[in-house]
């Protein structure tokens, strides 16, 4: 399977492209999302590039710290990595950890929405559906690659490996899972879901700035955690995967977060949650603010009545002296 176009001296790997393609999908996405809730969609487009650094960045150092198994019989592991920290930046060769990456992006994010002054559980609602398509996208890549495959199988989908590419002990058997598309399905799925509750949440609100990323933070960890134990060659740290370990902890920990915002230290009026402001507490201020401008009003009247009849009283003098 050819892994790339030859354009002059330019070899072009369909593993970039389509890590392109499924960051400007998600990107797009993500506009018309802030673009409906009255935001500038040129946000978004002003973010990716940052994003796209950051993630790869967070990626690439993910898959440096945590080499899977395959990896580590080649002799590609950390160590390796350290002695020779070029190879760090051949990206192009594979090696790009998901989770890295959404940590790598969401630091960037939270510069950004620090810096210009965004609420950053806004901004990445509106990105979260498309990051779940993008990395979908970006999963055919491994495709192209003919890495992220699971245990042997004969199922109809199963997919075809070439021998040079086969894990160590499994030189003899030809089809896989196919853990790739298994994953972009399924983030696919999560994607809609996601939009689904958005658009719900358009007609009644229900949902706090920010729960639209938790939620993320489950559907995606779920889908990880689950898929992992399909998979040959799991990253170990310590005798642990782990992958599947951050994923379970992930996916506890927003769970419990969406919990506690929801039954515990929720808002008073969720349709009125703002930027830092709960204008909740405006809303109770307001008949005293009316009663306020209430009494000015009148004081302001009293003061024109009695300059008035100030006025008057001189007139009357005047005439007198005459």
């Amino acid at each position: 399977m050819p892994q790339g176009i030859q354009i002059g001296p330019l070899f072009i790997r369909f593993y970039a492209l389509f890590i392109i393609t499924g960051a400007l999908i998600g990107a797009w996405l993500a506009s018309k999302l802030a673009e409906k809730d009255g935001q500038q969609s040129d946000t978004i487009w002003d973010l990716l590039p940052w994003l796209l650094i950051a993630g790869i960045i967070g990626a690439r150092l993910w898959h440096v710290f945590t080499p899977s198994a395959s990896n580590a019989a080649m002799g590609i592991t950390t160590e390796n990595y350290l002695k020779h920290p070029l190879q760090i930046l051949e990206i192009w060769k594979g090696g790009l950890g998901i989770p890295g990456g959404v940590i790598g992006g969401a630091i960037a994010m939270a510069i950004y929405c620090r810096k210009k002054k965004m609420h950053f559980g806004q901004w990445a609602d509106y990105i979260a559906p498309g990051l779940l398509i993008a990395q979908g996208v970006g999963r055919w890549g491994n495709f192209v690659n003919q890495e992220l495959y699971g245990s042997p199988s004969n199922l109809p989908w199963a997919i075809k490996i070439d021998p040079q590419y086969r894990l160590p002990g499994f030189e003899a058997v030809e089809r896989f899972h196919p853990l790739f598309f298994y994953e972009f399905a399924l983030n696919l799925i999560a994607a809609g879901i996601l939009l689904l509750l958005v658009n719900a949440n358009r007609k009644k609100r229900f949902l706090f700035k920010g729960d639209i990323f938790l939620l993320y933070l489950v559907f995606y960890p779920v889908i990880r955690f689950g898929l992992e134990f399909l998979r040959l060659d799991p990253s170990a740290v310590s005798g642990y995967n782990i992958n599947q370990t951050v994923m379970g902890i992930v996916a506890i920990s927003a769970i419990v977060a969406l919990l506690v915002r929801h039954l515990v230290a929720k808002p008073k009026d969720p349709e009125l949650e703002t930027e830092g402001v709960d204008l909740s507490t405006i809303k109770q201020l307001e008949p005293e603010i009316l009663a306020g401008e209430t009494e000015l009003g009148d004081s302001e009247s009293e003061l024109e009545e009695s300059s008035e009849k100030e006025l008057n009283e001189d007139l009357e003098e005047l005439k007198k002296l005459e």
